[in-house]
């Protein structure tokens, strides 16, 4: 503060003497002030407290603009340029012109009014000179060039900041026209580009692209007047046949700037620049930017295509186009009310600079660039897209050309041309023709699936699009192919190898099969079509390989709607025909067949088609796979996988038997349930020696549910067989109650395209907490909980409860008789709670539990001394109460 006060007065003082005294002596009196001020300046943090700083600020910008024009009077412009460095470098302490320099710039970085005097001095033209000169005179090197050239960054960087407070204001653009040298330095930006002083290129780039958004309409004028964009196009015709491509960039973008930023003031510049054949010009250049690395020419090359692309905004006229709207379209889709915002087309001639370069190039950042200019216009208004493709047709023409392109390319292009459904609403149907014989033709495979990616994600959109691509043929094109790569497949069964085309062929496969899975979704008459076009046995020779098989299933799907026998036959005969060893495709058969056992309509179809049968078979298969430790083959499967598919299986069942009466007694009348009972038995991990199991008494004695709670929500060591041995009895017991098809205990496997190998090993994916809370996902429920859900159940398949007393006896392990013997007796606990009451003692009566009781546990139910004897009595005599015949007791 003492420093300002200290500096005011001096000021003051300077003010009152500065009329009477000689020019000299005032400017020694006002440089002598300069020291102390920027002094205070560097003690107060850049806070200038002096209340006649706007006075100050002209002195100081006069004396400065004096200085300049001394030191360039008269001299050529080596020596001007040499004169202004003299002028300006800091020399001891700092040079006169140093000081004036600094005071300038810190005043142009406080206020309006500041900075206003400041331009009233004069200095705007002044500084522009210097600027010219610096920009067209390179410096002479000389030894101490190393020495002074952070002095001299500094000086550049002050000058060029006090040019842009200056030049941004309408005041300062006014200056600036008293001299000539705006025009001047333009068109020596287009002329001497490769000539001019390297480190002021960008300086230069910076001060004329800010006068450019000040522009005023004198000062268009005043450019017009000289014919400035003129002789600047025209020069930069001669550079872009020797220049790199990036230094022509960086010229020509900064001609441009004054062309689209004058346009909101006057059209004079764009059309001066037109009539010059300026954009002729911008196409030469641009296609001499092809194979340009994408950091070459950043920014200027990108600058270029986006101020190309705004001035296709910039006409004084709307275009007026009209075309047919084809139908059928989408419903919500009404051209009529398409609102516009004002940022429409008005001017074709840049458009078509865009369109000839993506035409003519195969360059990949050039090329994309331009995809992204259309979209960025079609964002600004709707109506857009219409006004281009009813004249220019470009996304129409494109994609004529599109599989020279490169790859990336491709796909920004279908994306481009799946925006036209998903965000404009609109069905554009020449453009999807062309599409669609691209897809034919099949040229370049990458194109062609990228293409066929698109029209999938149209037709998942909407249901039209199973109309649309069936009436234009494409359907029945897929179709053919299809057909054709299954006879490939049938006739390569093991013997195709995988060869450098294979990814990408093989991909497209999978989305043609997505293709025509989405065409038949929710269409009967295209799955009518695909039946009609002999389709259903190539289709099922996509099931072998998993890449294929998700869609496929999804085909055959939509197959069972209009003829469930069909889609069974298929399916189980798929199921019987696997070998033992393909357990992810016994896994996704049995999944597909549960979403269509859905459909009461369906369990007739399954019966006939020995569905029953083909899936005991595969508990049949699995015969010692859950034997620990794993022997054999079996020792590479995980058992988790093994589990999974017995669980489906069993789930495929309980679907089947679901509320349908016939089912249940085609089930209990063939002994299926026994089946059932004796395949689950040998699966390995149930007991099947001879020997009689010798009794032990009992430490302690668990319930079922604190079997299961131990078995999967603690950390107590079960072994495997045991655990294995609960999953197996946990499923049936849901299988009891009819609710074992609602449940999922298994993550869905989501294959990859290119995977090529799977770990079974992985520990099984368990979606719920506790796997006895079924309808509570989550939820950890003490044992006690599972005994309430459990005390009042309704035995819906009784046949269930058989096998379980059937397995009862094979709850057994060698060296855990003690454990083995707790979780019979909690078994046989659980049993007699399920026959509580009158309804299910009578179910289970005539399901002939009593005689399976007597024929699978008669070593407990005979002698007094086992432990099972008591509480087998105790269902038995339960169950006999509700024998109300004689030779069911007998």
């Amino acid at each position: 503060t003492l420093l300002w006060e200290t500096l005011g007065k001096q000021f003051v003082e300077y003010e009152q003497v500065a009329p009477f005294l000689i020019p000299e002596d005032q400017q020694r009196r006002l440089l002598e002030l300069l020291p102390l001020f920027l002094k205070a300046w560097e003690q107060s943090a850049g806070v200038i407290i002096l209340p006649n700083i706007q006075l100050l600020a002209s002195e100081v910008s006069k004396l400065l603009t004096k200085e300049i024009k001394r030191n360039l009077n008269g001299k050529p412009a080596e020596e001007a340029r040499l004169a202004l460095e003299q002028l300006l470098q800091q020399k001891g302490e700092a040079g006169d012109g140093y000081l004036l320099l600094k005071s300038v710039y810190l005043l142009s970085q406080t206020d309006l009014r500041t900075m206003w005097n400041i331009i009233g001095s004069g200095l705007p033209a002044a500084l522009m000179h210097c600027l010219y000169l610096f920009f067209t005179v390179p410096p002479k090197k000389t030894s101490d060039d190393r020495e002074k050239s952070e002095d001299d960054v500094q000086t550049q960087e002050m000058l060029v900041k006090i040019m842009l407070n200056m030049y941004k204001e309408e005041q300062g653009i006014e200056e600036l026209l008293t001299a000539d040298k705006l025009q001047s330095l333009i068109i020596a930006t287009s002329s001497l580009w490769d000539q001019c002083s390297h480190s002021w290129k960008v300086p230069t780039g910076r001060v004329l692209r800010t006068i450019s958004k000040a522009q005023t309409k004198t000062s268009i004028v005043y450019l017009q007047a000289v014919d400035c964009i003129k002789i600047a196009v025209q020069n930069l015709f001669t550079l872009a046949d020797t220049l790199p491509a990036y230094d022509v960039c960086e010229a020509a973008s900064i001609v441009l700037c004054f062309v689209k930023d004058s346009y909101p003031v006057s059209s004079a510049l764009l059309t001066e620049f037109e009539n010059s054949d300026g954009y002729q010009l911008l196409l030469k250049i641009l296609l001499r930017c092809e194979g340009l690395q994408k950091t070459e020419g950043d920014p200027y090359l990108d600058e270029i295509l986006d101020m190309l692309t705004c001035l296709t905004t910039c006409g004084k006229t709307e275009l007026k186009v009209s075309g047919n709207i084809v139908h059928p379209q989408l419903p919500h889709f009404d051209f009529e009310r398409t609102q516009s915002s004002g940022m429409t087309v008005k001017n074709l001639q840049p458009f078509q600079v865009l369109q000839s370069i993506f035409q003519r190039s195969n360059d990949q950042h050039l090329c994309g660039r331009i995809l992204a200019a259309i979209g960025t216009i079609w964002a600004w208004d709707r109506v857009n897209f219409f006004l281009l493709e009813w004249t220019l047709q470009p996304i129409n023409q494109f994609t004529d050309i599109i599989h020279f392109k490169p790859h990336p390319v491709q796909v920004q292009f279908f994306r481009l041309v799946e925006s036209i459904v998903l965000d404009l609403s609109y069905v554009p149907h020449e453009i999807l023709k062309k599409v669609q014989y691209l897809i034919k033709e099949n040229i370049v495979p990458f194109c062609t699936l990228t293409a066929l990616q698109c029209l999938l994600s149209m037709t998942q959109k909407d249901l039209l699009f199973s109309d649309i691509f069936r009436d234009s043929g494409l359907l029945g094109l897929l179709l053919a192919l299809l057909r054709k790569e299954a006879k490939i497949l049938r006739k390569s069964a093991g013997t195709h190898l995988p060869g450098p085309k294979e990814g990408t062929e093989k991909e497209l496969n999978v989305v043609m099969l997505k293709m025509v899975a989405a065409l038949t979704a929710s269409s009967v008459r295209n799955t009518v079509v695909l039946k009609d076009y002999g389709m259903v046995p190539y289709i099922k020779i996509f099931l072998d390989d998993e890449c294929y098989r998700s869609a496929t299933l999804s085909i055959l799907e939509q197959l069972s709607v209009i003829n469930y026998e069909e889609y069974m036959s298929i399916i189980i005969g798929a199921l019987c025909s696997s070998t033992q060893w393909e357990l992810h495709l016994k896994l996704d058969l049995l999944k597909s067949l549960l979403r269509i056992l859905e459909s009461p309509k369906s369990h007739s179809a399954f019966r006939t088609c020995s569905g029953f049968n083909g899936l005991l078979s595969l508990l049949s298969d699995m015969e010692g796979a859950l034997q620990d430790p794993p022997s054999g083959q079996w020792a590479a499967v995980g058992q988790n996988c093994i589990l999974e598919l017995v669980f489906y299986t069993l789930q495929g069942i309980t679907a089947a038997l679901h509320l349908d009466p016939v089912n249940s007694n085609f089930f209990q009348r063939n002994g299926l349930f026994e089946k059932m009972a004796e395949d689950l038995g040998s699966l390995g991990c149930f007991w099947t020696e001879g020997e009689r199991q010798i009794p032990v008494s009992l430490e302690k004695k668990r319930t079922f549910a604190e079997f299961l709670d131990a078995a999967f929500c603690t950390s107590e060591p079960f072994p495997a067989w045991l655990k294995n041995c609960i999953w197996i009895l946990n499923f049936l017991d849901h299988m009891v109650k009819g609710t074992l098809h609602q449940e999922s205990y298994f993550k869905e496997r989501k294959p990859e395209m290119a995977e090529e190998s799977r770990n079974d090993q992985e520990a099984p994916q368990v979606q719920k907490e506790h796997p006895v809370a079924f309808n509570r996902p989550g939820n950890k429920l003490p044992a006690s909980a599972y005994m309430l859900e459990t005390r009042d159940c309704t035995i819906v398949h009784a046949g269930a409860v058989c096998v379980m007393v059937r397995l009862l006896p094979k709850l057994y392990k060698e060296g855990h008789a003690q454990l083995s013997q707790e979780i019979q007796c909690a078994l046989v606990d659980h049993i007699q709670s399920l026959v509580k009451s009158e309804k299910s003692r009578q179910v289970m009566c005539e399901s002939g539990l009593l005689s399976t009781i007597i024929t699978s546990c008669q070593d407990a139910f005979c002698s007094d001394s086992h432990p099972l004897h008591l509480p087998l009595t105790r269902v038995f005599e339960k169950l006999a109460s509700q024998a109300v015949e004689p030779h069911v007791l007998r």
